[in-house]
């Protein structure tokens, strides 16, 4: 299971001249090519070689930039122009960007290529990519089995090898949850600290852009590159980047709090790998004990009667009369209906329904209002934890990646999924999945994440903490077998 040049690696070539920005490009696809069975990329950048060339004249000038020439795949609801965007949906089948968004123009300007984009979930809205117009991203440890969801694409590309990072976007969990299915790393920055400018909303309170990758070293180098106030998103922050890796060392003398609640109903392996992991913080000299944060048993609950309401709010714009595909009616209101039944899937169609609903009169107070309360002591109880500790730590998710067609019969099933992840995003916290070990399951071994939450803005100490546990050998990251 090695780990593939690294970003930072790649980068490091290409200024030292062992290669070039258009011969990274050209094996990035020739890598995607190989693996289309997985179905991790649905478009390719056709300015990807301009971009590539124009890289290496900057390089070839004299300029230093963090990611010359590295490869890099953006799930497909970041906007980047001249490329399709389609979210997963028919309703955009037809959509090309015009503008680029600011996390992939930051990208760009620190001389990535951007090759593609992910696969996803429709609109964001899953937690397995099944609900994709495009067809599933299958997991690249066992292709029978979902890569998670929503940032499903995303996932595969970093764990089949594809390219070395890429960026998903996380409103419930939906950048953890597959990098935990998959095995790599995946961080969901504070709310805020990453531009939201040219990110398609699923729910604007709750969503956040972050990125995939196997080393904290390039978690650190991404998010050097990409966070950062932006004018452009009313919403980030004025919070300069100062990502870095620390040693074991560092960890002696962390205050590490394990929440009591997502203790029980996990799998064996998943119980193991959370043991194993507090049992090496111990080891270096971290002190560990357990907390309880009741209100999270209301967090599925408050997450779906605020992001459903968002998302129907969000995705009135989908009605074909200014932008995506369109079904002609005898009227207006034929014509709207139509585009929408025809264009969204079923899923995207529930969560519009149920939003709709909770934001009806009547039903307003009871449903959405209520859930903004919950969502505000769940914040103030983490904030209270946090008083006691540096870190707190959960599973990323209770059990590892399930087979496909599983819980898409059972959406409420489904929903469960994110237990352990969307209190972190009604909180607007910091959190990073751990690839930290496997459950062998039905004769397969399975990646296991353990997912680590920090305080608001305290992004870096989820870094610092990643590098510490490569340096503990605690982190099992690396390219699927076969790939």
């Amino acid at each position: 299971m090695p780990v593939p040049p690294t970003a930072a690696e790649l980068a490091r070539r290409v200024q030292a001249r062992e290669t070039t920005a258009p011969e990274l490009l050209t094996a990035a696809l020739s890598r995607i090519q190989a693996a289309r069975p997985l179905n991790a990329v649905v478009s390719l950048n056709d300015g990807a070689q301009a971009q590539a060339q124009a890289v290496q004249a900057r390089v070839d000038r004299g300029e230093a930039l963090p990611l010359a020439g590295v490869p890099i795949l953006v799930k497909d609801n970041i906007n980047v122009s001249g490329t399709a965007t389609t979210c997963g949906s028919r309703i955009l089948a037809t959509y090309v960007s015009p503008y680029t968004a600011t996390a992939a123009a930051r990208l760009q300007q620190a001389g990535a290529v951007i090759v593609g984009k992910a696969n996803m979930d429709e609109f964001a809205m899953g937690s397995s990519t099944e609900s994709s117009a495009h067809g599933p991203a299958l997991n690249p440890w066992d292709e029978a089995r979902v890569s998670g969801g929503s940032s499903g694409g995303s996932a595969v590309a970093v764990a089949a090898g594809l390219t070395p990072v890429a960026l998903g976007s996380d409103t419930g969990g939906s950048v953890r949850q597959p990098a935990s299915f998959c095995g790599v790393y995946g961080l969901k920055p504070t709310y805020g600290r990453v531009s939201r400018s040219g990110l398609v909303a699923y729910a604007s309170s709750l969503d956040q852009i972050g990125p995939f990758a196997h080393t904290a070293q390039d978690l650190a180098l991404l998010m050097n590159v990409l966070a950062g106030h932006d004018p452009l998103d009313a919403t980030s922050l004025h919070a300069p980047p100062a990502f870095a890796t620390v040693t074991a060392d560092d960890l002696r003398g962390l205050r590490v709090g394990v929440i009591q609640e997502s203790l029980g109903g996990n799998t064996p392996g998943v119980d193991a790998t959370l043991q194993a992991t507090l049992d090496a913080l111990r080891g270096a000299g971290a002190q560990v004990a357990e907390v309880s944060l009741p209100e999270l048993k209301y967090a599925i609950a408050a997450y779906y009667l605020i992001a459903m309401p968002e998302a129907s709010s969000n995705l009135a714009r989908f009605d074909g009369m200014v932008y995506g595909a369109r079904v002609s009616g005898s009227d207006v209101t034929e014509a709207m209906t139509l585009t929408r039944e025809r264009g969204f899937g079923p899923e995207v169609q529930r969560r519009i329904l149920i939003g709709t609903y909770a934001l009806s009169s009547g039903y307003y107070d009871a449903y959405y209002s209520k859930a903004m309360k919950v969502r505000r002591l769940i914040a103030d109880r983490f904030a209270q934890a946090f008083g006691q500790f540096d870190v707190l730590v959960t599973p990323t998710s209770p059990f590892p990646a399930f087979r496909r067609g599983e819980k898409t019969s059972d959406p409420l099933a489904m929903y469960a999924a994110d237990v352990d992840t969307v209190a972190i995003n009604l909180a607007g916290l910091p959190a990073l999945s751990v690839p930290a070990g496997f459950e062998t399951v039905d004769g397969v071994r399975l990646p296991v994440g353990i997912q680590f939450i920090a305080p608001a803005l305290q992004d870096e100490r989820l870094v610092r903490l990643a590098g510490g546990l490569e340096a503990l050998g605690v982190v099992q990251a690396g390219v699927a077998p076969g790939y």
